[in-house]
């Protein structure tokens, strides 16, 4: 093993000195329980996963946030149906409000234009993701979800070694591919000490709205075993539901049905 550097921005080592990393809130926010959704890959309904639990939580009777962490491809807020942009007081940053109450801050709503392309290095976008953390004024949240960005890069790396992590997320999709993608998002979290509250299947099958029958589109799942493999008791599936992706473009996510991630909403609002 090399000499340490004390530079954890690119160690993936358990040491103390972590600790001292983490990131403190401004003297006006309070955030009991952070929540990070994660993914091996884009394209796996990372951000969907994200805005569900934030319903739910919110239906719950929680008082809830989303941080945007996919600063290069912030989608959070679309889903919510959130135009305004994100006020300030001089000091600190004002996040957006949904219109069910739930706090919201990302990139996009910081933006000019929300087609505006992000080109920044890893370092300086996982320098806005912190800033996220201090410079917003998060007043009384009992759970925040982070949406990161998929992959195991300099975003979900500063978050974990950076901000209170109490427990992490994973999305995935059915296809073989992607399950060994999910075995790189699961040894990654215990690397870094992060508990796996559950994994979610998108897309996992199709219900033929007459009949009833389900039809796995993408082939067999073998979420289960890997599950199995790492100690993970929790998985949900969700189907392929043409409603839920309409929602989440005319940003109406707050209205949607299902009752597909109860049991992990359960889990995270009993830590």
């Amino acid at each position: 093993m090399s000499e340490c550097t004390h530079d954890c921005s690119s160690c993936s080592a358990n040491c103390s000195s972590r600790e001292i990393e983490k990131e403190r809130l401004n003297e006006f926010s309070e955030v009991k329980k952070v929540i990070a959704v994660v993914s091996g890959k884009g394209g796996v309904g990372k951000s969907l996963v994200t805005s569900l639990l934030s319903v739910n939580a919110c239906r719950n009777g929680w008082r809830t946030a989303v941080l945007d962490a996919d600063v290069t491809g912030p989608s959070i807020p679309q889903a919510f149906g959130i135009k305004e942009k994100a006020a300030g007081n001089g000091n600190y940053l004002i996040p957006a409000t949904t219109k069910t109450g739930i706090d919201v801050m990302s990139l996009n709503l910081l933006l000019e234009n929300e087609t505006d392309p992000v080109v920044w290095r890893g370092p300086v976008i996982a320098g806005v993701v912190k800033q996220f953390w201090t410079d917003v004024i998060w007043r009384g949240i009992d759970i925040m979800f982070i949406d990161m960005p998929p992959g195991t890069g300099d975003v979900p790396l500063t978050v974990f070694q950076s901000l209170p992590v109490d427990g992490i997320v994973i999305v995935t999709s059915p296809q073989e591919l992607v399950g060994m993608v999910v075995e790189k998002a699961v040894k990654m979290a215990e690397m870094m000490n992060v508990p796996i509250l559950g994994i979610v299947e998108n897309y996992s099958y199709f219900e033929c709205p007459d009949c009833k029958s389900r039809h796995s589109i993408y082939g067999e799942s073998h979420l289960g075993a890997v599950a199995e493999t790492h100690g993970v008791d929790t998985v949900c599936r969700i189907p392929i539901n043409t409603k839920l992706a309409a929602a989440s473009d005319a940003g109406t996510i707050e209205l949607f049905e299902g009752d597909w991630l109860d049991e992990l909403s359960r889990k995270i609002e009993e830590l």
